[in-house]
C-alpha cells in the first residue's frame, strides 16, 4: 500500500513539474525601462538581463531604452523575473511586452483583462500590473479595469495582461 502512495505521489509531481514548464514559456521579451540617463546605464541593465541563464540574446535600443531578450526554448520564466532583473539593476519597467505561445496567454499566471482575437501560434501579450507599467499608466489602467477584482491588489504571482495583436 506504501508503494502505490508512493508512486501516486511522484507521478503527481512529475505531472505539476511538467505542467508549470508548459504554462509559462517565453519566447521573447521587449522591456522600455525607465530612469537611464546615459549608455552606462543600460549597460548595467543589459549585463543584468545576459546574466539569465535563459538568455539566448539581449539587444539594446539607447534611443528608446528598449531591451529585447530572445529566450531558450522551454524556459519557465516569468514577468518577476525581468522586472527583478533591471531593478536590481538600478532601474524600472515602463513596459514589459512578451511573446507568448497562443495558449499561454490564457493560463496561469495570466490573467487577460483585453482579449484581441487572433489565430496564430504566437502573441505578444503586455502586463498590465503595477511595476510593469509607469506610475501614471497604472492609475489609469485601475480605473478602466476596477471591474476586476485582482487587478488592484499586490499579488505578484499573477500577471493582468492584454493581447496586443
Amino acid at each position: 500500500m506504501k508503494i502505490v502512495n508512493i508512486k501516486y505521489i511522484v507521478l503527481i509531481l512529475i505531472v505539476a513539474l511538467f505542467s508549470t514548464a508548459a504554462s509559462a514559456q517565453i519566447s521573447k521579451a521587449e522591456i522600455i525601462a525607465t530612469g537611464l540617463t546615459c549608455s552606462m546605464c543600460s549597460n548595467a541593465i543589459n549585463k543584468q538581463l545576459q546574466s539569465l541563464p535563459e538568455a539566448v540574446n539581449v539587444e539594446t535600443d539607447l534611443n528608446t531604452n528598449t531591451f529585447t531578450v530572445t529566450l531558450k526554448e522551454g524556459n519557465t520564466l516569468t514577468p518577476a523575473t525581468f522586472k527583478e532583473k533591471v531593478e536590481k539593476a538600478g532601474f524600472f519597467i515602463g513596459s514589459l511586452v512578451l511573446t507568448v505561445p497562443s495558449e499561454t496567454a490564457n493560463k496561469s499566471p495570466y490573467i487577460i483583462v483585453k482579449d484581441v482575437t487572433k489565430k496564430s501560434k504566437e502573441i505578444q501579450i503586455q502586463v498590465l500590473d503595477k511595476g510593469y507599467v509607469v506610475d501614471k499608466e497604472f492609475k489609469k489602467l485601475a480605473k478602466a479595469y476596477k471591474n476586476i477584482p485582482t487587478y488592484a491588489s499586490s499579488n505578484e504571482a499573477d500577471f493582468h495582461v492584454k493581447v496586443l495583436n
